[in-house]
């Protein structure tokens, strides 16, 4: 345990009483984002199936993505606090329960409203259990010692990404119309697994855990952010889809105030002197840029491939599979390096993920004309995906893992369940961002040109612009600091 535990009190412990073993807790906290990304991988290939059975609008469309984001990203921070005060290990237990559940619901929904509310359940159950696992390494393992663990569950995120394209073409190809229903029933079973040994395996409550929860503060927060996301719904009629901006800003200037009084008398949702760190606020706003357009790319390349190509799930899925297996490579690659080269890997990172999309950028303004879609199949897949994808893949590699080990490095242990749920926010909300822009980008392009060829370029070129912003803070960054030694 000596590397990994923090601080001179007791160790954590089991519900069984054995003392916490650090790698065994990491290993569930893999399967754990291993499940979160397979179902953000795997509805964006079944997602042209299920709008055919359903008769989706995109706007529907859209909230069965970009909800999930919702709901997994308002309960990250929330749930991260509960679990420091309370203990980790019924949380968790408590989140895969509910996502185990809206999965079975999801499978076996009867409309496209039901699925839509069985997704949102299924993000708020990963949101719950997610902040326990990085509270847990946080708690576990020393600054010098997480990059590992961090690159671990990186590659973990990645990994289900590599999978869930190949994995939900092959349950659709197999399964017909109803295969997509396979692509949420598959959760159950694995859920089970990870309820069972996180309750085993996961720290129960320590000594001195038991302190109020500022309730209010999670309302305003969750009000305040969901407000804001609900802009991006185009079934608001004009006027009342901008009051929710002022209403959103309002919320969260409550929350600022409120969190700032609360912490004279108590245990805050969320520490906001931990923005005062810097490696921790500039990580954040990393995070929050760089997921906008790795979460967005496989959107997109989903909805090009299969309606613009039209080739089916199958293959769409086995041509998004550089980004994903370049990102398992990176993640498992920069989780040890982390700690010595620090900012500059992550520069480097986001240079090589906006360098590989500008290539397939560049690919589809040289593709043939629209009147042979097919004829731009394979200069896309061998220029673009083989290339740039992959290129993009090991950049985003780079940046995921360093970036949460800097972003953590300075956070105090007993903060490591919310300062990680703030992290995760940042990226959820950050996901569901960018597929919210670039679906709302793509069909605007689409009806105005009717070519899905031109219409790709415009979302395309939005994605890169997220990642050369997060470049540039990472740069500015790290420059300054060269400059102050």
């Amino acid at each position: 345990m000596s590397e990994g535990e923090l601080g001179a009190g007791e160790a954590p412990r089991t519900g069984s009483g054995r003392p916490v073993r650090p790698w065994s807790a990491a290993t569930v906290g893999l399967l754990t984002v291993f499940l979160g990304g397979l179902n953000i991988s795997l509805l964006v290939i079944a997602l042209p199936t299920i709008r055919s059975v359903f008769d989706l609008s995109p706007s529907a469309q859209q909230w069965l993505v970009s909800g999930y984001f919702l709901t997994f990203g308002l309960t990250l921070v929330p749930a991260g606090r509960f679990g420091d005060q309370r203990g980790r290990r019924n949380v968790f237990v408590s989140g895969i329960t509910l996502f185990v559940v809206a999965s079975m619901v999801a499978g076996f929904a009867p409309s496209g409203k039901w699925l839509i509310v069985a997704r949102l359940a299924q993000g708020a159950g990963v949101g719950i259990a997610l902040p326990q696992v990085f509270g847990t390494v946080q708690r576990m393992f020393s600054p010098r010692a997480r990059g590992r663990p961090l690159g671990l569950l990186a590659a973990g995120v990645s990994s289900s990404r590599m999978a869930g394209p190949i994995l939900g073409g092959a349950l659709v190809a197999v399964g017909g119309e109803q295969g997509w229903r396979w692509i949420f029933l598959i959760n159950v079973p694995i859920g089970v697994l990870v309820a069972v040994f996180g309750w085993r395996l996961f720290p129960v409550a320590e000594r001195g855990q038991r302190s109020d929860l500022d309730l209010v503060g999670a309302l305003l927060l969750m009000c305040g952010l969901g407000l804001l996301w609900l802009m991006q719904g185009d079934q608001w009629p004009g006027l009342l889809r901008w009051l929710l901006l002022p209403a959103g800003i309002a919320m969260l200037v409550a929350f600022v105030r409120w969190e700032r009084s609360y912490s004279r008398r108590g245990e805050p949702i969320f520490n906001l002197n931990l923005f005062r760190i810097r490696s921790f606020a500039l990580g954040a706003f990393i995070a929050t840029f760089y997921f906008a357009g790795y979460d967005a790319i496989f959107y997109l390349m989903s909805e090009y491939l299969q309606q613009g190509l039209g080739h089916d799930e199958l293959v769409a899925g086995i041509a998004l599979m550089p980004l994903a297996l370049g990102t398992v490579v990176g993640s498992v690659a920069a989780g040890a390096k982390a700690g010595q080269v620090g900012r500059p890997l992550i520069t480097a990172g986001l240079a090589f993920a906006a360098v590989g999309l500008g290539i397939l950028l560049v690919a589809d303004l040289f593709l043939p004309g629209p009147q042979s879609p097919h004829a731009a199949t394979l200069p896309l897949l061998l220029a673009g995906l083989g290339g740039g994808l992959v290129t993009a893949g090991v950049g985003g590699g780079l940046v995921i893992a360093p970036n949460q080990t800097l972003a953590l490095s300075h956070v105090p242990p007993a903060e490591g369940g919310s300062a990680g749920g703030m992290l995760q926010m940042g990226q959820r909300f950050g996901g569901g961002m960018g597929v919210a822009v670039i679906g709302t980008a793509l069909f605007t392009s689409l009806d105005r040109t009717g070519d899905w060829l031109l219409a790709f370029r415009i979302p395309m070129a939005i994605i890169i612009s997220f990642l050369v912003i997060a470049f540039v803070a990472a740069l500015i960054d790290m420059v300054s600091r060269s400059r102050l030694r």
